[in-house]
């Protein structure tokens, strides 16, 4: 009987001391949160617009659309590039927010800046909101994004230029 009781104290030292490292290995652990599985990308796609507040402006033209990612944080730099009868640069930061693993929306705010012409988003410098989604394919590098980008005061004339556009990526 003393054989047991010695053999089960033994016993009893050690799970307390395997228990208590556990317990501190899992305490110094960082929890866990949901991020998107994907991060920047470079795509293509066409862009339709939506307004013509001079009468002449663009209604088609091609978009190349680049997002850099944050890692830790859910931000990203995004700009587009609206190649047509004239070219219009927008840079935006926007906010982040993952539906799931795949999906992303986001809402991003800049500046809408035309380069020469009449193009999709009007022919003045202005304030520009930018509400989207990416999609990644699983299991592949093709990201899937669809966006619109309202260029507030956007014409000369007056008024806003508006704009919807989506493509294909290829992440990096």
């Amino acid at each position: 009987m003393e054989f047991l009781t010695g053999l089960f104290g033994r016993f009893d030292k050690k799970l307390t001391v395997c228990g208590a490292a556990l317990i501190g290995i899992c305490a110094i652990q960082a929890p866990a949160s949901a991020q998107a599985a994907y991060g920047s990308y470079i795509g293509v796609g066409p862009a339709v617009g939506l307004s013509s507040g001079d009468g002449d402006g663009s209604r088609v033209s091609a978009v190349i659309a680049g997002r850099y990612k944050f890692l830790r944080a859910p931000v990203s730099l995004r700009t587009q590039a609206f190649i047509g009868s004239g070219t219009a640069i927008v840079p935006t930061v926007s906010y982040d927010y993952p539906l799931n693993w795949q999906t992303d929306i986001y809402i991003g705010a800049g500046a809408s800046i035309p380069l020469g012409g009449e193009t999709v988003l009007g022919n003045r410098t202005s304030f520009a909101i930018q509400p989207g989604i990416d999609y990644a394919l699983p299991n592949s590098n093709v990201v899937v994004f669809g966006n619109a980008v309202i260029a507030f005061d956007g014409y000369k004339n007056g008024g806003a230029a508006a704009t919807l556009q989506g493509g294909v990526g290829l992440r990096f």
